[in-house]
């Protein structure tokens, strides 16, 4: 097994292999990505689609002299392979030496940390413009597909690119017809067009940019890419390069449900089973629930996503059945926060739905089109718990502190079902209000709630005590319980437990009362501190005799951690935190 791909050390020696040992070559990496992939799971679609292409590039350019640039580099994994870094892949013990993603630490064929869509061509014409005004000569590619061409900054660099490079940047647009989900927007009515066509359609939306083309039918033969790649290699101008791939090819079940398998937990190879147990109820699945139900009693509902559907677990039948009731923008998270602000100011109900780490490209679109406006957007966030994505491009970690500061966002961090189905509910219908809800992270937990969540900024006793208040936010909240359990017992008192419920205020009447018998205020947040909850909180007291100590994540990019070392790290766990009350009070 992987006999051409260990001779592999480099991209020099892809160049030595003749025809046949090149299609072997491409064997391997794919049984390297099962082994890989059944294994700990990740990018199984965009890998297996772009193998040929993968070896065709390192046959006939020279990197690292020649510059790559993956979109989302998700799609990086064959290249990864060829650069080096093949035990990665083949040698179970070594699948923790490399990322996700392309990562400059792990080689020099790599030239930047990348996990977010539609960067690619920004990227390459910034290494070509300094490559030009050093009087470089390296050839510049970026190579970009998975629907990110439906991103705002990818129109955008190519925009630049057609009408302000004048030297040599070779952009593949890997057209496997698919997104995430199903691709969205009239661009890729165009890709249909030029692929119907072979490329030679008037309509031509690179071309109308300014950029040369030219399209291959063939993206997954090796031979007739590199003849493709020899032909772009050391152009002078810029020039988009078409070609038609199959995602998930190698693999018959990714092939048939391009979806599904675009990333997968560790499975079966035999049957295409996950090896991995899931609980009977999840948030996850609450939402799709939630949104169903909402979309047949009220008309004025829409659910809005950035390409993002499964992270409110709505399957294509759900996503049909819903109708003019759903929106996917494509990966355009910018214009799917604006265009909720025009639906609710029109009196439409909008709900956008995607993940925490995406949500960060539409900071100005929250703060300009929605809050100044004080339109009444519901924005749901998946994934924003230290312990969901754990790469250090896909950080929930930063919620708080980067949006619970603008004004007028009201932002709620529920601790129960039936606490976030309410927030949902009180949310999704009032008209006071924009608000951000976060999707708990942890198991699902039952406990009466209030339904009404117009008193802005109020939190609840969930326990009265004595002493020490513990204010434990959003899926921190678990975590308060526990430490409230355990300094009754070990320290022979009860203290307050507080569940804030909202992460961007304080309720200042609550802790001016906690001054009459408390000594001491702990924050527990699901997040980075700095600019955060508990910090608030701190300010608040800072003039008075009140001890505060926050928990939560310091203002770093981790990477790739045990959530629970990381928690011991930090001095975050319950017997930690002991320690510290027994020496402040």
């Amino acid at each position: 097994m992987y006999d051409v791909l260990k001779k592999i050390d480099s991209p020099a020696d892809v160049k030595k292999l003749n025809s046949a040992e090149l299609e072997t070559l491409a064997g391997d990496i794919r049984e390297a990505l099962f082994n890989r992939l059944t294994k700990i799971g990740g990018h199984f679609g965009p890998n297996f689609g772009i193998v040929e292409a993968t070896i065709a590039l390192h046959y006939v350019f020279d990197s690292p002299k020649d510059k790559f640039v993956f979109d989302v580099s998700h799609q990086s994994y064959p290249h990864k392979m060829l650069t080096g870094r093949k035990d990665g892949y083949i040698k179970d013990e070594c699948f923790k030496e490399d990322s996700g993603y392309t990562n400059p630490e792990e080689s020099e064929h790599d030239l930047f940390n990348v996990g977010h869509t539609s960067t690619s061509v920004s990227l390459a014409t910034g290494l070509a413009k300094a490559r030009d005004l050093k009087g470089g000569k390296e050839n510049v590619v970026a190579l970009i597909g998975d629907g990110s061409l439906s991103g705002g900054e990818a129109l955008e660099a190519l925009d630049f690119a057609g009408s302000e490079l004048k030297s040599n940047l070779i952009i593949i647009v890997n057209d496997n017809q698919q997104s995430i989900a199903e691709v969205h927007g009239g661009l890729y009515k165009n890709l249909t067009e030029l692929r119907e066509t072979k490329g030679a359609a008037a309509n031509n939306l690179f071309k109308a940019l300014g950029l040369d083309y030219v399209y291959e039918e063939n993206g997954n033969d090796i031979q007739a890419m590199i003849k493709l790649f020899q032909k772009v290699k050391d152009v002078d101008h810029p020039i988009v390069v078409h070609i038609n791939t199959q995602k998930g090819k190698g693999y018959k079940l990714a092939e048939e449900n391009r979806e599904a398998w675009h990333w997968c937990m560790p499975f079966d190879k035999e049957t295409g089973q996950w090896n991995v147990s899931f609980p009977d109820e999840s948030y996850t699945g609450l939402t799709c629930g939630y949104i169903m139900d909402k979309a047949k009693k009220d008309k004025d509902f829409v659910v809005i996503t950035p390409a993002m559907p499964m992270t409110a677990g709505l399957s294509p039948d759900q996503r049909a059945q819903l109708g003019a009731q759903y929106v996917d923008t494509g990966i355009a998270e910018e214009h799917a926060v604006a265009m909720a602000s025009g639906i609710a100011k029109a009196g439409g109900k909008p709900l956008v739905v995607t993940n925490s780490t995406f949500i960060q490209r539409t900071y100005d679109q929250i703060s300009q089109d929605v809050c100044i406006n004080n339109n009444p957007v519901t924005i749901l966030l998946n994934y924003a718990s230290f312990d969901g994505l754990t790469d250090v491009t896909h950080l929930g970690i930063f919620t708080i502190p980067a949006f619970a500061n603008i004004p007028n966002l009201v932002v709620l961090a529920p601790t129960s079902k039936e606490e976030y189905l309410a927030m949902l509910d009180w949310s999704v219908d009032q008209r006071e209000h924009p608000v951000m809800i976060i999707m708990p992270g942890n198991e699902v937990t039952s406990r009466v709630t209030d339904t009404d969540f117009g008193n802005v900024n109020t939190s609840k006793i969930e326990r009265a005590g004595e002493k020490v208040a513990i204010m434990a936010l959003g899926d921190f909240y678990q975590r308060g319980q526990e430490l409230a359990e355990q300094i009754e017992k070990e320290c022979g008192f009860k203290p307050t437990l507080i569940n804030p419920r909202f992460a961007s205020g304080l309720d200042e009447k609550m802790l001016n009362g906690l001054t009459k018998d408390h000594r001491l205020v702990l924050t527990l947040e699901d997040g980075v501190m700095d600019g955060g909850f508990g910090q608030r909180v701190a300010a608040f007291y800072a003039a008075s005799e009140m001890k505060v100590k926050n928990y939560g994540l310091h203002k770093e990019f981790y990477d790739r951690y045990d959530p629970q070392e990381l928690l011991k790290r930090l001095g975050m766990t319950t017997e930690q935190i002991l320690t510290d009350i027994e020496k402040l009070i």
